[in-house]
């Protein structure tokens, strides 16, 4: 679930700074931004998650 939500993080994210591009609001622009990076670190946090969780049903 982590992934998914890591991902409309990043949508979100893109669109907010693409409005503010769009509209001169770096404010909107700089939060769009930030928001994308933190879908980017949901989603690397839950593939790595995953990642542990399949190597510790390898060594069962």
């Amino acid at each position: 679930m982590g992934k998914l939500k890591g991902k409309a993080e990043q949508v979100k994210g893109r669109t907010k700074e693409e409005i503010g591009s769009m509209t001169d609001d770096k404010s909107m622009e700089m939060k769009g931004k930030e928001q994308k990076v933190k879908g980017r670190v949901e989603e690397s946090a839950a593939d790595a998650a995953a990642r542990m969780r399949r190597m510790g049903e390898k060594k069962r």
